[in-house]
């Protein structure tokens, strides 16, 4: 997390002369379209992979060679899938982009680059499961924040070097998608300094020679069966997943016109960066914890068999989960307290003032109440993925698709009464809600097999007494101050100037103290609901 925070700040820092630099149009569909295919290119190819290698990745001293050769070789699936998938979607793409997207200039060279960029960050792969499955952390997240790093670098001097030829921009897309190719060739290049030896071509399992590309398809035995039929069911599964991921995009691409597209992918930028330097490594890290002490198959190459897990196992599990929660509920309260008072005076600093008339305000306000939602789904999503067994995997799958189906409801609905681009925010709190329940059902349904249900306290999940009461108060004393002070007003009729007017210094003061206050409070309750570490 600290790694993040520390890469997360300088490209932040970087994305602000981005964001000035790039007008919403070419920003949005950089950011919505391009992005929608890149993602559907690299989430369809890897993700089930990904998933059911964190849960049977071998163990050298208990497993033969073969056994290890055959797992670690279905690390290459995601490149032998993604060269045609790359190449389908992309064709498909700019068949059916609006005439107004087609227009632009580069487009079709810009399409050709991030079907590209897949292509090499999808080399990556084996290095990236070889990290994550011996918990090789730094490795990864320095590969990433390298990648994002040069991205946003390359992608800002393309756009600022285009910004000195006046008003003409045609090098816009050509800059985000030489950005996107920076970041693949870069992750792929630090994963290879750390990872030399690892070739990206599946080896013979009896002796862990190569095998010739020529007789690629008559060799038997080059993958382990069972992780590739795990692989298989969580593929399909990632399909309805990535329908609810990126189902914001497929309907802002037929709904919203570019401008506020651009908007719309601005906030989210700013949104998701709490879900990316915090939510995404706790997410991370939590789907290795679980699948190293649920899976006690993984020794037998046999993920999630059926075999018992034993019950100090369970407790550490559960703690963990119970923990996890418990901290977010009471973080989650602070937030609504203190965010929809202050998040407008935050967007007049951050916004760009050509942003500040498309729908960003509107959606960054919606994704304050997003971000609790967000954050305890990806918790306990990390449980389920990590202790599904197929057959649960399937189950899941079908309820993704009604889930999906929810989404889609909720978002035309909101759409028809007003509510904007930021329809998709509350429609996707709507989605993860659900899935959040179908969620709690599993884990209770989890520990109830295994004759353990009581180690679940779900009353340590509630926050404190004290915490409520201070967190009330709070709200009452902001309230009366922005009241009194009008602070939002003035800000808005002034611009940043205002800023140093004595009844806005005076608002933001009180709630900065009353912020400490309320953090001051929970902390100190937090002996109760953190486990804390026996000694030997």
């Amino acid at each position: 997390m600290a790694l993040q925070l520390v890469s997360r700040v300088f490209t932040f820092c970087l994305n602000q002369a981005m964001f000035r630099l790039a007008s919403p149009r070419a920003f949005g569909i950089a950011a919505i379209q391009f992005e929608l295919v890149m993602s559907t290119i690299l989430f369809l190819s890897r993700e089930g992979v990904r998933n059911a290698l964190l849960r049977a990745w071998p163990n050298k001293q208990t497993q033969s060679h073969s056994q290890v050769v055959m797992i670690t070789n279905v690390a290459m699936i995601p490149l032998f899938l993604g060269i045609p998938l790359a190449a389908a979607t992309c064709g498909l793409y700019s068949y059916i982009a609006a005439v107004e997207a087609r227009n632009q200039p580069y487009f079709t060279a810009s399409i050709v680059i991030y079907a590209l960029a897949a292509i090499v960050e999808l080399m990556s792969e084996p290095m990236h499961n070889r990290s994550m499955g011996e918990v090789l952390t730094g490795v990864r997240v320095k590969a990433e924040g390298t990648g994002v790093t040069g991205k946003t670098l390359m992608t800002c001097a393309i756009l600022w070097g285009d910004s000195t030829r006046g008003a003409r921009s045609d090098y816009a897309l050509l800059a985000f998608a030489l950005g996107q190719l920076a970041y693949s060739v870069l992750v792929f290049v630090t994963y290879h300094a750390h990872f030399r030896a690892l070739s990206l071509w599946p080896r013979r399992p009896s002796d862990g020679g190569l095998v010739d590309p020529r007789n690629l398809m008559q060799c038997r035995g080059l993958f382990d069966g069972t992780v590739v039929t795990l692989s298989l069911t969580m593929t399909a599964q990632s399909f309805f997943k990535h329908l609810l991921t990126e189902g914001d995009k497929l309907i802002l691409s037929s709904l919203s016109p570019l401008q506020d597209q651009g908007g719309y992918a601005l906030a989210v930028n700013y949104g998701s960066l709490v879900a990316r330097i915090v939510f995404q490594p706790i997410e991370e890290v939590l789907r290795v914890y679980f699948s190293k002490i649920l899976c006690p198959g993984t020794k037998t190459s046999q993920p999630h068999s059926q075999e018992k897990v034993d019950r100090a196992s369970l407790q550490q599990a559960a703690d963990a989960l119970i923990s996890l929660l418990a901290v977010q509920c009471s973080l989650s309260i602070i937030l609504l307290v203190f965010g929809p008072w202050y998040i407008e005076l935050a967007l007049q600093l951050l916004l760009p003032s050509h942003y500040l008339h498309t729908s960003a305000p509107d959606v960054l306000a919606a994704w304050i109440w997003y971000i609790p939602v967000l954050a305890i789904n990806g918790g306990l999503e990390a449980f389920v993925s990590s202790a599904a067994m197929p057959k649960d995997v399937n189950r899941q799958s079908r309820w993704m698709a009604s889930f999906s189906l929810v989404f889609i409801a909720g978002a035309i609905s909101l759409y028809s009464l007003g509510f904007g681009d930021a329809s998709l925010v509350y429609a996707n709190i709507l989605n993860l809600s659900a899935r959040i329940v179908y969620a709690l059902r599993f884990v209770s349904n989890y520990f109830h097999s295994h004759n353990y249900s009581g180690s679940l306290k779900w009353n340590k999940v509630i926050p404190q007494r004290r915490v409520i009461v201070v967190s009330i108060l709070s709200w009452l004393l902001v309230f009366v101050s922005s009241s009194r002070s009008d602070a939002t007003s003035i800000v808005r009729a002034g611009g940043k100037a205002a800023f140093l007017r004595s009844a806005v210094v005076g608002h933001i003061t009180i709630g900065a103290i009353s912020c400490l206050t309320c953090m001051v409070v929970w902390w100190s309750a937090s002996p109760r609901i953190l486990p804390r570490a026996k000694k030997d």
